[in-house]
Parts: C-alpha cells; sequence; structure tokens
C-alpha cells in the first residue's frame, strides 16, 4: 500500500511544518512514511550517536531514499558523532556516498564535519544537531555566516518564548522536538555513561545510566528503603498542547525522538501527529480543547513512559524528572499484531500476533491514509486451522473473518475501550 503525503497551500497565519520522524531499519522508514511522515532521520553504520539504531547499510540508506523521493518525503541521516581525530578516516568517502544515495539532508554536531560535508558535496543540507544544544539566535547565526548551514535543531531546553524569539530572528530553518526522550543533561552532553560503563554517550554508547537504579545517601546514611530505589531519569516529552504554538511561530520541522522505538510506536505516533497538523493547519488553529485532547489521546496509545511539557511552558521543574522506579510506567499490550495479507473472496485477514487476545475481542484498525475504525477480532485460526478462544503465542500466524477489507502493514490495536493497562 503506498499513500502520497500532500502539502496543503497555506490558508492562514500557521505554517505547515515539516513531521520529522525516526527510523531504527528500513522497515520502520518505510512505515513512518505511510502513516505521513514528510521526512525521516536514520543512523548510518558509522558515525552517527546512536550506535544501537544505527543499522542502515549504504543500500538501506538508498533504499530508504529512494522510497521517500517516491513518496514525495525526504531522508536525513545523522553525522552527529563528536569526532576524534581516527573518526575522520573514510568520512569525506562516507558523506559523499551518502550523496550518491541520494540522502537530503545531514544532521552534524561537529564544526569540522559541517565544514568537510560542505565542501565535499553538493546537495546535502547541513542541520546543526540537537548534540550543540542551540539554545540563541547568535549561535544559529554563527554556524550560517560562517559553515553555511541550513537549519538549526534547536535544544529541548528552549522555552516557547525562546523558540519564537530565534525562529522570528534566525536566517535559516529552525527544528524543534515534540515527542520523545529527554536528556537528563543538555542534550546529549553528559559523561555518566562514560564515567560509569566506560562507553561514550558523545561517540555512539550512551548506556543511559540516568535511568539506572540508585540507592539514595545523605551524607554516610542511606536514606532510601532497599525496596524503594530511586532513579533520575527524564520523563519522555509530548508537546501536542504546544502544537498551534510552533506552527504560529514559524518552526519548520517538528521532530519526534525514538530511532530505537518499534514498528507500532512510530505508526502510532507519527499518524496521531499527523491527524493532528493537518486539523490545526486545516482549520488555522481554531480546533476545540475536546478535538485537540481527542488527538493527544491517539498520540499517547503509543506511549509506555511517562510524559511531560518539557521546557516550553518555562524551565522544567521537579515534575519533569522520573525520581522514584515505581512510577506509573506501563508495559503497553495495545499492539495485537501486524495485517500479512488479505483474501477478499473469503474475507479472511492474516495477521503476526504481538499480544495476547481473545475471540472476539474488539479491535481498532491503524492504516496508512484512512481513518482509524473498528472492527471485532473473531473466528481466529491457527496455522492449523484450529479454531482458538484465545491468542497467546507471540510472532505466531493466526488467521480471522472481517467483513472490514484489510491490506498487508495495517496494525490491529486494542480498542481504546478495552484498554485495561
Amino acid at each position: 500500500m503506498t499513500v502520497d503525503i500532500i502539502m496543503r497551500k497555506p490558508s492562514g497565519k500557521l505554517k505547515k511544518p515539516e513531521l520529522l520522524a525516526p527510523a531504527g531499519d528500513l522497515s520502520r522508514a518505510r512505515t513512518a512514511i505511510l502513516y505521513g511522515a514528510d521526512a525521516v532521520y536514520l543512523g548510518g553504520m558509522n558515525f552517527s550517536l546512536r550506535s544501537r539504531a544505527s543499522n542502515f547499510t549504504m543500500d538501506d540508506i538508498k533504499a530508504a531514499c529512494d522510497f521517500a523521493h517516491a513518496h514525495h518525503a525526504r531522508i536525513h541521516v545523522t553525522v552527529n558523532v563528536i569526532p576524534h581525530g581516527e573518526d575522520f578516516i573514510g568520512l569525506k568517502e562516507y558523506v559523499q556516498a551518502l550523496e550518491d544515495a541520494g540522502v537530503d539532508a545531514a544532521i552534524v554536531a561537529s564544526p569540522s564535519i559541517m565544514k568537510l560535508i560542505k565542501e565535499n558535496t553538493t546537495h546535502i543540507e547541513v542541520h546543526g544537531s540537537t548534540q550543540m544544544s542551540i539554545t540563541n539566535v547568535r549561535a544559529a547565526k554563527f554556524l550560517h555566516e560562517t559553515l553555511g548551514i541550513d537549519r538549526v535543531v534547536l535544544g529541548r531546553e528552549c522555552t516557547m518564548k525562546e523558540v519564537e524569539e530565534i525562529t522570528a530572528n534566525c536566517p535559516i530553518e529552525t527544528e524543534a522536538f515534540i515527542h520523545g526522550g529527554m536528556c537528563v543533561n543538555y542534550s546529549g552532553r553528559c559523561t555518566l555513561s562514560n564515567r560509569m560503563t566506560l562507553r561514550d554517550a558523545n561517540r555512539g554508547g550512551c548506556a543511559q545510566s540516568c535511568r539506572w537504579q540508585y540507592r539514595l545517601f545523605e551524607n554516610d546514611r542511606q536514606i532510601n528503603d532497599e525496596n524503594s530505589w530511586f532513579t533520575m531519569g527524564s520523563r519522555d516529552l509530548m508537546a501536542g498542547r504546544w502544537i498551534k504554538d510552533l506552527m504560529k511561530a514559524g518552526v519548520s520541522s517538528l521532530k519526534i525522538e525514538g530511532r530505537m522505538k518499534t514498528e507500532y510506536y512510530v505508526a502510532n505516533v507519527v499518524s496521531g501527529y499527523r491527524r493532528m497538523i493537518d486539523d490545526l493547519y486545516e482549520h488555522d488553529g481554531n480546533i476545540s480543547d475536546e478535538k485537540l485532547e481527542a488527538h493527544i489521546a491517539q498520540i499517547m496509545r503509543g506511549e509506555n513512559r511517562e510524559v511531560c511539557d518539557g521546557f516550553y511552558g518555562g524551565i522544567a521543574s521537579q515534575d519533569s524528572i522520573i525520581y522514584h522506579e515505581n512510577s506509573n510506567n506501563h508495559v503497553n499490550h495495545d499492539f495485537l499484531g501486524t495485517i500479512m495479507r488479505y483474501d477478499r473472496d473469503t474475507h479472511t485477514a492474516w495477521m503476526q500476533v504481538r499480544n495476547a487476545f481473545d475471540n472476539h475481542e474488539k479491535a481498532e484498525v491503524l492504516s496508512p491514509g484512512r481513518e482509524i475504525r473498528n472492527i471485532t477480532l473473531s473466528s481466529i485460526q491457527n496455522d492449523q486451522d484450529e479454531y482458538l478462544d484465545t491468542v497467546r503465542k507471540p510472532m505466531s500466524i493466526i488467521h480471522f473473518a472481517s467483513e472490514d477489507e484489510l491490506a498487508a502493514g495495517d496494525i490491529i490495536r486494542k480498542a481504546a475501550d478495552d484498554d485495561t493497562d
């Protein structure tokens, strides 16, 4: 199934921003584009900060570019390592190969790499990474005037007032995060991982030490119960209530974090923000609070961590930090499976199972370019054509009757009113 994302002409004061989504592999890149992303960012096998999420070979990157361009979308590649001397070996050839593959932009954290890309490519845009903690317009102007960069990714630590001021006075495009993980330090400048595990967060090896469980001491006295340990990680960002302000400010790109997230997360969060942005744009921001909250509820169907507004409302308070391991984070069991194929003659759908469900369970279908719709999972059979009352084997293939025509790649999730997690 293919769905072209059509950008509407401006209808009022709000700017229609690019929706930029993460992808940890080629399948998730295609999913993000089909579910509404205008652009996807990904990491190659080298020179990227998320080493565990950098699964794209050069052939994969070319395939992603071909797919994206066929659907009027773009591919951005992270080249955001903080380089030591040896990291420049092969870098020139790598960025030239990225250009040959059709990459549209490189996300870069080092001025030396910015300069190298500008000198050795002709079509790749250079975007200043959030790793640079760009929180003022002077930094953006300096990078543009001295190195010719094309866009700045604003630090997550910017308030909405600062985003508005920077964007209004910036000679180049601005990009802002709207969803996903937050760094407990200034974005990416934490050295906990290096100090505790010898894994350098600025060279692709962050161990997320802020999310570990710790004993808490006051001087030499332990003050936490042994059954109740602490973390110091941040809640995830969910800026749904600030999208209108970001659009009004003229931000060019709204970015979702999560190259290590699942395909379900990507489809759910991307489609949720796609609908919200389109709705706000079509009505020039004039949608009801009820409609806005409905969009947010759909976005949150993919989350399993506590969320906050980040810094958009002002300097983040203690409420943005997850201090206690016994938070209300939960394992998300909404994702029931992915449709493999559908037989129109017999009205039968084959699905790969992800989480448990029962016969006659109500479910929702998440499809690219279509409204969410309800179905009932009935007449369920396994691969031996045995009827099942319950399904309890993740990754098994089952089939069921469905008068609603489904398609390969459709995502089946629990109906909202059946969510008991």
